[in-house]
């Protein structure tokens, strides 16, 4: 028999027992994967439910001149959203800068004399959902200067037509008209009439300018990139040739037309903007499609422009309709979902977009948005002049990706930003204490009712009547939406749920009222409290609405003065959001959050604490 030794040795194996080097060198990606497997740990990057502590302040550029995030990614190349970097094939892996040391503590040896357990860093409570710092003094007391130069929507340079459907529609019947912080700074900025030096780097290469506007909620962020869009839009129409032509077409036509005996076409050309937008307004939901184009339409009459509405509240014949219309379409209002499904089936429809909004942008680029958000961006680029984000919250994830694809975005931040308005008031209901014994459906109901019979008391605004009461209950699960709405009917409460199963048309109805300052009434005749076996007691003054987070993105809730919290939210965003459904407008307003057994009350505690002192949620 032949002898082991004897035996011929493979090529490969000589080759690799000689140099053990390139031998692990070879191999080295599935020994790095393998150990990532077997040791559970990878590495994490920031959580999408983390604000960002630097949205106000541009990204920094390296020394070499590159934009921080470019050798991330080819040139041209754009990742898809923010989760588009997950599946790089190279390291780009750059050294992590030491973290500064606090002036308020002593450090020995590196460490704090205090302890590791008294960092603040390590025992805050809302560390894992920790948002954007309180902004700089330096940088408060800059915003606050530049806001003050413009007291009146009479000092920007808006068409006098503009600024007439502004005083007749949009704000008619309101009394002393002055815009809002983010207003008097977006609206300079987006018509160029800022001359400050950020707006000067505002265009990139190719003569596009990018603006981040990032406002607390009910700030009026919507008039803030709509009056600048809708301005651009009409002086664009005045200069175009082609438009020029069909008016003067149109009129022969009509002229000719007129005449008697006229046996030629009673049929027109299609408008140059057929199918052909020139401003698009991107938003989540359809709720949001309807809040928004009501602005639009308000605006159109005066102004007289073409705008519709896009969402799954509209019948598609009737889309279709309005998109392919031969009288032409110059602002559309739709979700991404929907806009990127027709522009799939016609991509021309995106070729001449020169303005494109993202509203609620840390939705649209977050997981659910992120690939249509991104396709209709990448379809409109080519022809965009002007790119404007807006939100209340930014997570850092998102402004990562900002950095990186839009490094000379203009970031327009107010000072209040991530801190919820101290017109807001929070309370705390422990439910663990008598009388509810645990039971936040009791606490809720009682809560309720407490609100509703001090209506009747002190708010009566006309002999034999009360003003009706519309309060929004949140909650952190779907499925709970509808136990806690038949909880509170069974205690004589006008509550109706809402989540993601109900239809979009019925959700539509059911936050009309609560969309509204128009007020409700009641007749005190209807408090009268039946005798025992003859029925039970009703609270004909409150109309409820019990919500998961659907409810509380960008829903102009003017109606709503008082916000239940059921539950307690998971992250500062959550707080931010849901609390920012009542004082909205410069209204006050006041949130209850229900406390049990089992939820964070240091969470509670360090929230009502920032609302006191009027910081942000950090």
């Amino acid at each position: 028999m032949r002898s082991f030794l004897s035996a011929p040795i493979c090529p490969s194996c000589l080759f690799a027992a000689s140099n053990p080097t390139a031998f692990q060198s070879a191999y080295r990606p599935w020994v790095t994967a393998q150990q990532r497997f077997f040791s559970g740990r990878a590495r994490v990057g920031p959580s999408r439910m983390v604000l960002s502590n630097r949205v106000a302040r541009s990204p920094r550029r390296d020394t070499d001149g590159d934009d921080r995030g470019s050798r991330s990614r080819r040139p041209g190349q754009r990742s898809a959203g923010p989760f588009g970097g997950m599946n790089q094939t190279y390291a780009g892996i750059r050294e992590r800068i030491p973290e500064r040391t606090s002036r308020t503590s002593e450090t020995r040896g590196g460490r704090d004399k205090r302890g590791d357990k008294h960092d603040d860093r390590r025992t805050k409570a809302m560390k894992m959902q920790s948002s954007l710092a309180t902004i700089s003094y330096g940088h408060r007391t800059r915003t606050k200067a530049s806001a003050a130069e413009m007291e009146s929507f009479e000092q920007f340079e808006l068409l006098p037509s503009i600024k007439e459907a502004m005083s007749q529609d949009v704000l008619k019947g309101m009394v002393d008209l002055k815009p809002t912080p983010i207003q008097r700074l977006a609206i300079p900025a987006l018509l160029g009439q800022d001359t400050s030096r950020r707006s000067s780097r505002a265009k990139d290469n190719n003569g596009r300018q990018e603006f981040l506007l990032a406002a607390e909620t009910g700030s009026g962020k919507t008039l803030a990139y709509m009056l600048p869009a809708i301005d651009a839009l009409k002086k664009a129409e005045a200069s175009d040739p082609a438009i020029a032509a069909y008016r003067e077409y149109f009129d022969k036509q009509m002229a000719a037309m007129r005449e008697p005996g006229y046996t030629g076409p009673r049929e027109f050309d299609p408008h140059p903007t057929a199918a052909r937008p020139k401003v698009v307004v991107l938003v989540p939901t359809a709720e949001l499609v309807d809040q928004v184009s009501r602005v639009a339409k308000a605006l159109s009459h005066i102004v007289k422009f073409r705008t519709s509405k896009f969402s799954a509240n509209v019948s598609a014949t009737v889309i279709n309709a309005n998109m392919y219309s031969p009288t032409g379409i110059d602002l559309i209002v739709a979700t991404p979902h929907l806009l990127s499904s027709m522009a799939d089936s016609d991509p021309y429809i995106l070729s001449r977009v020169t303005h494109l909004v993202v509203d609620e942008a840390d939705s649209l680029f977050d997981r659910s948005f992120s690939p249509e958000t991104t396709a209709i961006l990448d379809r409109a680029l080519p022809s965009m002049k002007q790119l404007i984000l807006c939100s209340a919250t930014i997570p850092k994830r998102l402004d990562n990706y900002l950095g990186s694809e839009f490094p000379d975005m203009v970031r327009i931040t107010t000072p209040n930003l991530h801190a919820i308005p101290r017109r807001v008031q929070l309370g705390v209901i422990d439910v663990t204490k008598d009388p509810y014994r645990n039971s936040k459906d009791l606490a809720c109901a009682d809560a309720i009712w407490s609100i509703g019979k001090d209506a009747v008391r002190h708010e009566s605004s006309a002999p034999g009547e009360v003003d009706v009461k519309r309060i929004m209950v949140f909650v952190n699960e779907r499925e709970k939406t509808q136990e806690v709405a038949d909880y509170l009917v069974s205690k004589g409460i006008d509550a109706i749920a809402l989540h993601r199963d109900t239809s979009e048309q019925r959700q539509s109805e059911m936050l009309g009222s609560f969309t509204t300052t128009t007020p409700m009434k009641t007749s005190f005749a209807t408090f009268t409290v039946p005798p025992p076996g003859k029925g039970r007691r009703s609270l004909p003054n409150t109309k409820v609405i019990v919500a998961t987070d659907l409810a509380s993105r960008g829903i102009d809730t003017l109606g709503v003065r008082h916000v239940i919290l059921y539950d307690v939210p998971h992250s500062t965003i959550d707080f931010i959001h849901r609390l920012g459904r009542a004082g909205r407008m410069g209204r006050r307003g006041r949130g209850v959050v229900l406390v049990g057994k089992d939820d964070r009350r240091d969470i509670v505690a360090e929230v009502r604490e920032s609302m006191f002192m009027g910081q942000a949620l950090i």
